[in-house]
């Protein structure tokens, strides 16, 4: 029996062996929580048009369950004629997930809860699911990856970095391999044949990163190949060897993006860039970033330069720029004019105060590499652009990278636009729900729990200045680890890890440090971090992509206990790393600690009222009581500054597409200038 024959068998079973739907009205019991009144609970938060579909999924996989390997491969394969054949997704639904769900028992004893069934539905219907830590959000994909997957076109999975690319491919395999579906990864060091390959694959995992450099080195192939006049003739008429000449992508179909805040938000303004071959000024321009570099220190605050702190920029006086003229420079500038010395030296001064060495980069085989300040890992192949990369490089005194034009650019944000069907998941993302609304039309819809979570929220301290404050982390961290709880202590930039992690050496507490520079044995880290007494220090990487189950004993003892160093600029950061303790119903619990001397009233207030907190705080002794309040506020300042940013991008990017196209350009090719 040929392939096509196999495939049209599954519909006319489903035809004669289908359950009926359950009738209108009819009593259903709900196992998503063993809470009594789940069911009213999830009406009231919009998710019983999902609950109503769980009979119907129920029925399919009492029905299919004893179907051997071979007869679920092949009903699967029916399901995928029925898709190309024009029948829509959403009818499929309940087959797919309940396929979806034999699957996963099978092959990895994993079968799906009703909450996952329930969120998978959420990221079918173009919404993003929030999903508390610990739910099983990687097996929750697998859902409406699979059902997007059917008509053939190639379905997305953005992860945030290649490593959870390649793992959670590889964890989820044996489902999709059972159903008959190809997977495929993009990582970072792939040839183009393979990822072609990839891409040709139903389902590919990869990054935003690598998915929009791909898009964007696929746009300059169309062009050469149109520019030669092969147009679409060209890969016939060039053959088999030329085949690597080809785009490697397909159409964008569905995306569906894991960590959606991350990747949709805290990545939204990062424009992926390939630049285009430097010209003959590299030399001088590596001159003029060298000799500001060396001069900065010169210029004095309000007497050469003027400071704004909320748009954090640098305006040189006229004494400023008098004084450019008379500092001594080198031969090779003689051809560099005034306005452009003016700029080199305003960027040396301002990533000398806004860019810090182990909080925004980090300096790894000589080269200035970015730390991504939402997770704290690694950005691997992010630049800074409009020269400020070159000057931290020409700050720190190494080798200064050519800054060349551009000869392609896409954000992230107008990545994920392009996709015609789009979805996420993630554990924090109700605090960015207007955004999400707003930019990217999805909705985000909170999923219930499997079980009642566990986790206590201790009351937050302030102290005055930060010498207090690490003074009473480390006192609570010599506490709880000598009642052999497990700690896990967040900070926000790699400097402020390792200073702790000199502060508990001098106590002689034993612990492990999780930052960027131990990105490659994050994992192990992080799963060795719930055993009990067991002290780690991590910046934000601990709250992404991980899991940490709790050892033997820690439940009797209280669970994981998170502490918080500092408020982060968003909400949704610090809530990444609460998350880490309470997973699917585990004890824990969580304290927030806070200083006036923390960044986040800097940013959030503004310099003079941060100086008088500062000073304020100098002359208190022991905690703040009731001064929580003024850190949240200023955090959600900062929060509606950096969505404004965002919505401003946005703006620029619609305007400068249509600039464009209005003369005839591509706008992902075609430089503004």
């Amino acid at each position: 029996m040929d392939t096509n024959q196999q495939t049209l068998e599954a519909p006319q079973a489903e035809e004669t062996n289908k359950p009926e739907a359950p009738k209108r009205g009819a009593p259903r019991k709900f196992r998503v929580n063993p809470l009594g009144s789940a069911y009213s609970q999830v009406t009231r938060s919009g998710l019983a048009r999902f609950v109503a579909k769980l009979p119907l999924i129920d029925r399919f996989e009492e029905q299919l369950k004893d179907l051997s390997d071979r007869d679920l491969r092949k009903y699967s394969l029916g399901l995928r004629h029925r898709a190309k054949s024009g029948e829509t997704l959403h009818k499929l639904l309940p087959e797919a997930f309940a396929l979806v769900r034999i699957a996963g028992a099978r092959t990895l004893n994993m079968r799906h809860y009703e909450v996952q069934l329930i969120g998978g539905m959420i990221m079918f219907n173009g919404s993003i699911a929030e999903m508390e830590t610990g739910e099983g959000k990687t097996l929750t994909a697998t859902l409406p990856t699979y059902l997007y997957a059917l008509p053939g076109k190639g379905v997305h999975v953005a992860t945030v970095n290649d490593y959870l690319a390649a793992r959670d491919a590889e964890l989820m395999m044996p489902i999709y391999k059972m159903l008959g579906m190809s997977v495929g990864v993009i990582e970072s060091q792939m040839s183009s044949p393979d990822r072609r390959k990839a891409y040709a694959c139903d389902i590919t995992y990869g990054t935003s990163k690598e998915f929009g450099f791909d898009f964007l080195r696929d746009r300059l192939l169309i062009r050469q190949t149109r520019e030669q006049g092969l147009g679409v003739l060209g890969p016939l008429l060039a053959g088999k060897s030329e085949k690597s000449e080809e785009p490697v992508q397909r159409e964008h179909f569905f995306a569906l993006v894991d960590e959606a805040d991350s990747v949709l938000i805290d990545d939204a303004r990062t424009p992926l860039v390939i630049s285009a071959i430097p010209g003959e000024a590299e030399k001088v321009a590596v001159a003029c970033h060298q000799w500001a570099a060396k001069s900065e220190a010169e210029f004095e605050e309000d007497h050469h330069y003027e400071y704004d702190h909320d748009k954090k920029s640098v305006e040189l006086t006229v004494t400023g720029r008098l004084l450019v003229r008379q500092i001594p420079k080198p031969k090779l500038l003689d051809t560099v004019g005034l306005v452009d010395l003016y700029d080199y030296v305003e960027r040396a001064i301002k990533v000398k105060r806004d860019f810090h060495s182990g909080q925004h980069y980090v300096i790894r085989d000589g080269e200035v590499v970015i730390v991504d300040e939402s997770t704290g890992r690694i950005a691997e192949g992010r630049k800074w652009s409009y020269g400020i990369h070159q000057a931290i490089e020409a700050k720190e005194g190494v080798e200064v990278t050519v800054a060349t034009g551009q000869a392609a650019r896409i954000t992230v944000q107008d990545l994920f636009l392009r996709y015609r069907h789009l979805g996420g998941m993630t554990g924090t993302a109700s605090s960015s729900k207007g955004e999400f609304k707003k930019i990217y039309k999805l909705n985000v819809i909170k999923c219930p729990t499997n079980r009642i979570p566990q986790r206590k929220l201790w009351p937050d301290r302030v102290f005055g200045n930060g010498d207090a404050k690490w003074a009473a982390i480390v006192d609570e961290i010599r506490e709880i680890h000598s009642q052999g709880r497990p700690v896990l202590v967040g900070t926000r930039t790699i400097e402020k890890s390792e200073h702790l992690s000199k502060l508990l050496e001098e106590q002689g507490i034993e612990h492990e440090v999780l930052n960027a520079h131990q990105v490659a044995v994050e994992a192990d880290i992080v799963s060795r971090a719930g055993q009990p007494g067991k002290v780690t220090v991590a910046t934000n990487m601990a709250g992404r992509g991980t899991d940490i189950k709790l050892g033997d004993g820690v439940h009797e003892l209280g669970g994981l206990h998170v502490i918080c160093t500092e408020l982060h600029d968003s909400a949704r950061i610090d809530r990444q790393l609460v998350g880490r303790c309470g997973r699917q119903g585990d004890p824990g619990s969580t304290r927030q600690f806070m200083a006036l001397d923390d960044d986040c009233l800097l940013v959030g207030l503004g310099p003079s009222r941060y100086k008088k907190l500062v000073a304020y705080g100098e002359e208190r002794l022991g905690e703040l009581p009731g001064y929580s309040k003024l850190f949240r506020r200023a955090q959600r300042k900062i929060e509606k500054k950096h969505f404004s940013d965002r919505k401003v991008l946005l703006y620029h990017e619609k305007q400068r597409k249509k600039m464009h196209r209005e003369m005839g350009q591509d706008p992902y090719l075609d430089s503004p200038d």
